[in-house]
């Protein structure tokens, strides 16, 4: 699939590392190539679906803990 691929230096927790050897026969370097590859592609959705925005990131803030609070007091968290 790949023809070259530049090598990514990842710093993980020894109690990490030890719970991954218990499980060798998972290929790890694809779990993590897989995990950024949905990240990035959640990114560039995101991008997309607001590249019109007129928001600002002090609007969205906003808004986030607002939606936030309500799912606390749903959640009878707070009151």
């Amino acid at each position: 699939m790949y023809t070259h691929m530049p090598n990514l230096t990842l710093a993980i927790p020894e109690e990490l590392q030890e719970k991954m050897k218990k499980h060798s026969e998972i290929r790890w370097s694809e779990v993590v190539r897989k995990t950024i590859q949905d990240r990035i592609h959640d990114l560039e959705l995101m991008d997309k679906l607001t590249s019109n925005s007129k928001l600002t990131e002090k609007d969205a803030l906003e808004i986030g803990k607002k939606i936030n609070l309500g799912v606390a007091r749903k959640l009878g968290l707070i009151k």
